[in-house]
């Protein structure tokens, strides 16, 4: 008779029954074991050969789906790593394979396409994990600027794609860009912008003139011309003279940056003094 020693704790009673239903189930040769799941995976590898191989609607092909299917190998679940503003149903589309769908009919490279031709994906891999896992990372893109053209508003990102044009109302903080050639030379712009945070945040649009330079709008009204290089330079003065000598709260309307060795300030015109009731008394005395 095999002799059991008690328990000391309930805990330990636990653990003891636990393991005594485990090694009821574990095989007595588990080289048998060993060998099957070698031969299992090694089944599996050849079926993904099989199935990327052959043709689609091929008898061959379903005989292979179908067989691993009853294996289990089948989709049931779909990871998705970097998902932030794309819509679930957008990617379950894209991707086109539902729960029980045999996993080694998913083509990784058609998903693939699918999914970064989405508005919101600029890059995206897709990747069986067998038995039953699809595996997608995602690299959105990255809101940049709203570009107005020939009357219409469009969010662009940082490669000067059109990202949307619905629902705009969510990205007002954005910087407006003006121009056809805008959305490719719109993030070096905003890249020199950013050395100075203060005299930034006051620009409300960028204007490109000739292909070739900005004109800066800012939030009173002023125009600011940058120049056609070393536009750096010449922001970083504007933004040292603006804090000295409060340049930008003066009664302007235009500060031109294109000459290298001096700042020329327009200012503001004077509104038309109203003539004297005097005067005007005498006018309407002479109709």
């Amino acid at each position: 008779m095999r002799r059991v020693k008690p328990a000391k704790s309930l805990q330990s009673a636990r653990f003891l029954l636990f393991r005594r239903r485990i090694q009821r189930y574990l095989p007595r040769r588990p080289a048998r074991v060993l060998l099957a799941l070698t031969l299992l995976s090694g089944l599996a590898v050849a079926a993904v050969g099989a199935v990327d191989l052959f043709d689609h609607g091929s008898r061959l092909r379903d005989t292979v789906l179908s067989l691993t299917s009853r294996m289990g190998f089948t989709v049931q679940e779909v990871e998705v790593e970097g998902r932030g503003v794309t819509p679930r149903d957008d990617i379950l589309q894209a991707i086109d394979a539902g729960r029980g769908t045999p996993i080694l009919a998913v083509d990784p490279a058609k998903v693939k396409r699918q999914l970064e031709s989405l508005p919101w994906i600029r890059t995206a891999s897709v990747e069986r994990h067998l038995p039953d896992t699809l595996y997608i990372r995602l690299t959105e893109r990255q809101p940049l600027a709203l570009w107005q053209r020939q009357g219409k508003m469009m969010l662009i990102d940082h490669d000067g794609v059109v990202v949307t044009t619905e629902h705009l109302e969510r990205f007002a903080d954005l910087l407006l860009v003006v121009g056809d050639d805008a959305p490719k030379n719109a993030e070096a712009l905003i890249r020199i912008l950013a050395t100075q945070p203060a005299l930034m945040h006051r620009v409300s649009a960028a204007i490109r003139v000739g292909e070739r330079r900005w004109n800066l709008q800012l939030d009173n009204a002023i125009t600011v011309q940058l120049p056609e290089t070393n536009v750096a330079d010449a922001w970083t003065h504007l933004a040292q003279i603006d804090r000295e000598h409060a340049l930008l709260a003066r009664d302007i309307e235009q500060v031109d940056l294109r000459l290298a060795d001096r700042v020329v300030v327009r200012t503001a015109p004077e509104p038309p003094k109203p003539a004297s009731p005097g005067k005007r008394t005498k006018s309407a005395a002479k109709t």
